[in-house]
């Protein structure tokens, strides 16, 4: 089967979500204050708590969905479905299991396969940010899973 792709666009103001894990929090937090300029020409979203902090410690504006382990990543995921998200940072803790492991999997998966920028550590958040495309548009073809799926079905 040929794979085909269509163009999606970013716009220049991206939509971010936020996410943290209990151990990264602080380290997320620190980040966001120190790249609050860039930051707040952006629109903001973020699972539970992390949101709340981001939110008092920082005074930048963030949509707060479900904290990670009550459905907060899924719904993220959705959002990234629909196009209303296109970017994650991610600041997870590998040194600490997590009770909704298949969720934060689920996330990563669903952000891959619609190709939008992840950070999962700072330092790929610090170039993320710093790239000269988090001020411009950015066109980037992705894989058209509807064509795909489309072909599938003719072939029946």
């Amino acid at each position: 089967m040929e794979r085909k792709y269509t163009d999606v666009t970013i716009e220049r103001t991206k939509k971010i979500a936020l996410i943290a894990h209990d151990g990264k929090k602080a380290e997320l937090l620190d980040w966001v204050s120190r790249n609050k300029e860039i930051l707040q020409c952006h629109f903001l979203c973020g699972t539970g708590t992390t949101g709340r902090l981001i939110q008092e410690k920082t005074g930048l504006p963030v949509q707060i969905f479900k904290s990670g382990p009550l459905g907060g990543d899924q719904q993220i995921g959705a959002r990234i479905v629909d196009g209303e998200i296109n970017m994650l940072i991610f600041i997870w803790d590998p040194l600490e299991a997590q009770p909704h492991d298949p969720d934060i999997k689920a996330l990563l998966r669903i952000a891959t396969v619609y190709d939008i920028p992840i950070a999962n550590n700072l330092a790929t958040a610090d170039f993320i940010i710093h790239s000269r495309f988090m001020s411009e548009e950015y066109v980037h073809p992705i894989e058209d899973f509807n064509n795909q799926i489309k072909s599938r079905m003719e072939t029946y």
